[in-house]
């Protein structure tokens, strides 16, 4: 029997767990990539090394209507070389830090842990 709406009600059904199992996938692979993500920090070994801050930046998301807004900082360090490596900072620690600064960054994997400054004599 055909229904007199735009779909049935077994349809409706079906496009509504399809939905929900996209939406359940994506929060899915989102919190197995932090998982990797801190496991992989976990594992790697801490460094510390001499460099120079070349750049900041931030990234703001959300904001608009009744929405509050987050911040994300990040560095941009470049070592002797010329290797660089971004890592995302606490705001507390961006405000502290200034592009030319130079001294010795501590990190582990992708998390930043500690950027002193060298004093210049």
């Amino acid at each position: 029997m055909m229904g007199n709406g735009f779909m049935d009600s077994g349809s409706f059904d079906a496009i509504f767990f399809i939905v929900f199992g996209i939406i359940a996938i994506g929060f899915i692979a989102i919190i197995a990539k932090a998982i990797g993500t801190g496991l992989s920090n976990q594992a790697a070994e801490l460094e510390q090394r001499s460099c120079k801050v070349v750049d900041k930046r931030t990234r703001v998301r959300g904001g608009s209507g009744d929405f509050s807004a987050s911040t994300n900082y990040y560095v941009t360090f470049e070592f002797d070389g010329g290797e660089r490596k971004e890592l995302e900072v606490k705001d507390r620690d961006f405000g502290m830090i200034v592009t030319g600064d130079r001294g010795e960054l501590r990190y582990k994997g992708t998390r930043f842990l500690e950027f002193v400054r060298a004093m210049e004599a």
